[in-house]
């Protein structure tokens, strides 16, 4: 492994390990909110890894104010704007989520998601 690469590199480095602690955090944990926090650590290394790679160092945001018109002087935006609509959807997600998580909380009085299958196994459904 080229070391000099990888610190060149570092910022794509850390947005992975991010995701794969979210995802690991997604699949062990047995409580309901703490999944919902190990799927937004998940979308926030996405986040971090797009918006890495929409970043061009030395190039200006896309806004023409000096009458410079030259694509080489400004970074690209779409990048940008999938992650801000990534951010508002995800956003909406999670409160999706933790309002269900309440839900079921309200109705079986746990959020482990073993006990609340062994619930519903007793109800029948």
């Amino acid at each position: 492994m080229d070391f000099a690469n990888f610190l060149c590199n570092y910022e794509e480095a850390v947005s992975m390990i991010l995701f794969g602690i979210g995802f690991c955090n997604l699949l062990m944990q047995k409580n309901l909110i703490k999944k919902i926090v190990g799927m937004n650590i998940m979308d926030t290394s996405v986040y971090l890894f797009l918006a890495l790679k929409g970043y061009i160092a030395g190039r200006r945001a896309p806004i023409v104010t000096d009458g410079i018109q030259s694509v080489e002087a400004y970074i690209n935006p779409i990048p940008s704007g999938l992650v801000l609509t990534g951010i508002v959807v995800s956003v909406s997600v999670t409160a999706l989520m933790l309002a269900l998580t309440i839900r079921l909380y309200n109705r079986y009085h746990t959020l482990d998601l073993d006990e609340i299958s062994t619930l519903l196994k007793k109800e029948g459904l």
